[in-house]
């Protein structure tokens, strides 16, 4: 279990890191975006990717 968890935890980096290696201003200016987001807004959006996530992991997993 702890090799899937770490290669999840892999595959969550690199594509975290996509966006500011290819597109540095542009993922400069969407942290400064999401910074005048309000928290709600913010929390509902995270629902969102989790239940997603869940969802696929369910479908495929």
């Amino acid at each position: 279990m702890w090799d899937e968890l770490v290669r999840a935890l892999g595959l969550v980096l690199i594509i975290e890191g996509i966006l500011p290696f290819l597109y540095p201003r542009r993922w400069r200016a969407l942290v400064q975006q999401l910074a005048s987001v309000d928290n709600r807004s913010l929390r509902m959006a995270g629902l969102v990717s989790m239940l997603a996530g869940t969802a696929l992991l369910m479908l495929f997993g």
